[in-house]
């Protein structure tokens, strides 16, 4: 099966949790009118027209994982080159989503693009992107002005979009956990 890059699978926060994380991507995130605040799981990812030939499975494999809470408390930064710097929240505890991505990648073991960086599989909700050899500066600034936010994971979701400079990704599918 073929992936793409205008097509995700995805954990997203409940909307009512959003306005502190839009509130950071506003100010530092360029892909704010791409993406809605989320959670790579996998990345890119089966194509829109094929989420009919994927979803029993996928639904049998969540039929056997139990929501969870996840706590977005702590930043903090990807080192890219030339000084560029990605923050991100990290989704707590960690461990359950690296084994829904796992699981999910049994479905389509094709779709481990995430899993490839250094360090393997890194669960992140990204806030922006920065230029800047102050990074530990502008960490500690957004963690004095930080409240943890907690919220259920009890769903996924495959997102897509048009392959347009200009198309934002909008929910296709959410199979329960």
């Amino acid at each position: 099966m073929s992936k793409v890059v205008t097509s995700a699978c995805v954990i997203i926060p409940p909307r009512e949790k959003w306005d502190p994380i839009q509130k950071i991507r506003q100010k530092y995130d360029r892909k704010i009118d791409r993406w809605m605040p989320h959670i790579n799981l996998l990345y890119p990812f089966t194509p829109e027209e094929k989420y009919d030939t994927i979803e029993n499975e996928v639904r049998k494999i969540l039929e056997s994982i139990k929501p969870f809470e996840l706590t977005l408390k702590e930043f903090k930064y990807f080192r890219h080159r030339y000084q560029t710097y990605t923050i991100w929240l990290n989704p707590e505890p960690n461990e359950k989503v690296a084994y829904l991505q796992r699981q999910l990648l049994r479905a389509v073991p094709e779709c481990n693009d995430v899993n490839q960086f250094r360090g393997g599989f890194q669960p992140h909700l990204s806030v922006g992107q920065f230029t800047t050899y102050k990074i530990h500066k502008k960490l500690k600034k957004l963690t004095k002005q930080w409240e943890p936010l907690r919220f259920l994971v009890d769903r996924i979701y495959f997102i897509s979009r048009q392959n347009r400079k200009d198309s934002a990704f909008e929910v296709s599918m959410s199979i329960s956990l």
